[in-house]
């Protein structure tokens, strides 16, 4: 298909229908969600609103203009990098990043996954059950996994409006699985503790990248896995050779997405929209 161009069908009522492409263009392979996970509405994007297909597709999510649609953003997942609380206040501008925070929301509010244990509900919940998204940035995904349980927001978000959007950028993407991997060069040390760890040797020009693969626990709002800055430069691991190796080490399905792609959830049909490639790996 032509980019720009759009696709969507409903998945078959005999179970799940598998596609493993690389696409250009947009593209979309529906996947009917088996019973388990609560349905919401997911965008779950590599890099953000990257591109015009993407926008419209977040849009019609929203079934309003950006410019009257209320969001809260999470950047809770930054913070156990050196140089977190940095990039967080980049991001907030539009400086670092895929656009997100700077698109012309109606209004921009954060919320901070460590601090809402700490106090009342009645503080913060409420908020919640107005916007029309929750945008979750990148970072730590084990971090973020961890307190969306803990703060609560991982039992509180199917029993939302269900009008609201849960758009993941990165690590919020890959948060949002009920299991996942990340790799690591080195695994940040906090609270959150991952279920497993080895080392992994990723294939790159000058040899063996050696680097951390852990898996965890997610939010359970998908029972598919993200790998995202698919055959990105910067992102080697992630490469169109190494992506089957992450791939190969989690149980179920893997949607790898370049910067250009996001998969989007609406009524328990999963597709993908891209101006740019992907890969599905079914198990």
């Amino acid at each position: 298909m032509q980019a720009g161009s759009r696709k969507r069908e409903e998945a078959p009522a005999t179970g799940r229908t598998y596609a493993r492409s690389i696409a250009r263009g947009l593209f979309c392979a529906p996947v009917e969600i088996p019973e388990g996970p609560p349905t919401m509405k997911l965008l779950l994007t590599s890099n953000g609103i990257t591109n015009p297909s993407i926008e419209r597709a977040l849009v019609e999510m929203l079934g309003k203009p950006i410019a009257e649609s209320r969001v809260l953003i999470v950047l809770s997942g930054i913070y156990p990098f050196p140089g977190g609380v940095n990039y967080a206040y980049q991001m907030l501008h539009g400086q670092i990043g895929g656009p997100l925070a700077a698109l012309g929301w109606a209004s921009v509010g954060l919320l901070e996954l460590t601090a809402l244990p700490s106090i009342s509900r009645e503080a913060w919940v409420p908020t919640l059950e107005e916007v029309d998204a929750l945008l979750v940035w990148g970072g730590h995904p084990h971090y973020i996994a961890y307190w969306m349980r803990e703060s609560g927001l991982t039992a509180l978000l199917p029993t939302l409006r269900p009008e609201m959007v849960y758009v993941g950028v990165s690590g919020g993407s890959i948060a949002a699985a009920a299991f996942f991997g990340e790799t690591y060069l080195g695994l940040p040390g906090t609270i959150a503790k991952p279920l497993t760890t080895e080392e992994v040797a990723f294939t790159v020009p000058e040899g063996d990248l050696m680097l951390t693969f852990a898996t965890a626990e997610g939010a359970g709002l998908v029972d598919f896995a993200i790998i995202p800055h698919y055959a990105e430069p910067d992102h080697r691991e992630a490469s169109v050779v190494n992506a089957p190796v992450w791939a190969a080490k989690l149980p179920g399905q893997v949607y790898a997405l370049d910067d250009q792609s996001a998969v989007r959830v609406v009524d328990g049909v999963v597709d993908v929209v891209s101006e740019g490639r992907w890969e599905l790996f079914p198990h």
